[in-house]
């Protein structure tokens, strides 16, 4: 059984027998290595980063890539949309810290 999914990019669709699901954050990207599936949301650390965020306003992108006898979500760009900065980590907008601080 899998665990419950609490990102807000996972999409699952049950109403009247369907058993739709999909990640709306890595669904779209051509770039995929492999295709989505629903275990990597087991090991997706999306979730984790829009928790730890210092800023409310993140805009991801992830891939699935594969990685030694596995495959994982790779977050690949991330940026705050409320400065319009690209973030080496996506943990920490240094504008927004800044402003929590004033």
């Amino acid at each position: 059984m899998n665990k419950p999914v609490n990102c807000r990019y996972f999409y699952g669709d049950y109403f009247r027998g369907k058993n739709k699901e999909e990640c709306r954050l890595v669904g779209g990207n051509s770039d995929n290595e492999r295709p989505w599936r629903r275990k990597l949301c087991d090991s997706c650390p999306v979730p984790e980063i829009l928790i730890a965020s210092n800023t409310r306003d993140l805009v991801l992108e992830a891939k699935v890539k594969h990685k030694f006898l596995r495959d994982g979500v790779e977050v690949t760009f991330a940026i705050c949309a409320k400065h319009m900065v690209e973030l080496s980590d996506p943990r920490h907008c240094p504008q927004c810290a800044a402003e929590q601080a004033a």
